[in-house]
Formats: C-alpha cells, structure tokens, sequence
C-alpha cells in the first residue's frame, strides 16, 4: 500500500548503463558474424560510448560502423529500450504479450493456492 510506482523514473533508469548491449550482439549474429566476434565489437563500442559519455541508440551510424560494417541504420530499432523490451518474445521475456501472460498464469496459480 505504501508502493508508488513511478514509471517516468524506472523508464529513465532502465536507459542507463548499456542494457542493450546484448541486443547489439544478437544483431550482428544475426547479420552472419559469430557470437565470440560480436561480443568483441560490442565490447569496443561500448567502451567508446563511456568515453564519448553517449548511450548507444545515441551512437551515430558512422561511429557505429566504425566497430562494424554489417550494422545498418535498423539497427536503432534494437538499441532503443522500447525495441529490446519488445524483441523478448519468449517465454518469460519482456514483451509486452510475454508478460501479460506471465501475469495471467501467476494470477491463476494464486487463486489456486486461495482455494487450498
């Protein structure tokens, strides 16, 4: 009861510190490079973030480029919270449909439990 949910703030907070480093390395596997080669040019692109003090969706695509070429301009579409948030479509991933389902199933395991 005494729980504020403030949304504008776990936004702002979940866009910090890198989170869609991941979906970067999964972007470029996907683009035909190997997983170990991904994980190297994510970790040289992040680290020229930090220096530049920028996220990655705020990232030029030259300057993204520089780390690979296979990276195209659709790429933003992944590094933008609301693109990796979405791109969980498995279960017990973070889309929105995966987690309504997730809801779902534990409301109805609770009300299972309340008739015991």
């Amino acid at each position: 009861p005494a729980l504020t949910v403030r949304a504008d703030v776990m936004r702002e907070a979940a866009a910090r510190g890198f989170a869609t480093a991941t979906d970067l390395a999964d972007y470029l596997v996907r683009k035909g490079i190997s997983f170990r080669d991904a994980h190297a040019i994510v970790g040289k692109t992040v680290r020229y973030a930090m220096l530049k003090n920028k996220d990655l969706s705020a990232l030029s695509l030259p300057e993204l480029q520089r780390f690979s070429r296979k990276i195209d301009p659709d790429i933003y579409q992944y590094l933008e919270l609301d693109g990796s948030v979405n791109a969980r479509i498995h279960v017990g991933g973070t889309a929105p449909r995966q987690v309504r389902q997730a809801v779902k199933a534990a409301q109805k395991y609770l009300k299972t439990l309340s008739r015991q």
